[in-house]
């Protein structure tokens, strides 16, 4: 037996809000979907069936509805903080490693590889301890190339 529809009721004020939401502007998807979710849910379909016409899981419906009465459609429409591990490297030390491998190769090296390049950062000091791998996704969101013929050094 399926468990009875609780009743759902949005303010007209915050319907014509999400209303609104849903329809004007460049909005992130994830916080459009959860403003139709609301939509839906409004109308009395129930939690299941209005994660189903809008593509989530009942239980992210659940949620959305919890956390609306609890602080209204702006905090169930925006984003939790994500889990993880912050950043270990921040902006300049990023600029300072991609600074560094646009610098000459040491002597007797063609080129910066990405081992060098991390025990280089660690030897400057510009980080504690970085990994060559680390290295190389720093340098990937650059347009520095080891690969390349020069990696901008000047004299090259």
């Amino acid at each position: 037996m399926a468990r009875p529809i609780t009743p759902f009721t949005l303010a007209a004020a915050d319907q014509a809000a999400l209303e609104n939401f849903t329809r004007t502007g460049c909005r992130p998807v994830r916080a459009v979907r959860r403003a139709q979710a609301l939509l839906a849910l409004a109308t009395g379909i129930g939690q299941q069936a209005a994660g189903k016409a809008i593509g989530l899981s009942r239980q992210t419906v659940s949620e959305l509805r919890r956390r609306y009465e609890a602080g209204g459609w702006e905090l169930a429409l925006s984003e939790a903080p994500r889990s993880g591990t912050p950043p270990r490297f921040d902006g300049p030390q990023r600029a300072a490693l991609t600074a560094l491998a646009c610098t000459p190769a040491p002597v007797g090296h063609s080129r910066w590889t990405l081992r060098l390049l991390a025990d280089k950062a660690v030897e400057l000091e510009l980080v504690e301890t970085i990994s060559h791998e680390t290295v190389s996704q720093v340098l990937k969101k650059t347009s520095c190339s080891l690969t390349a013929s020069s990696t901008g050094a000047w004299g090259r």
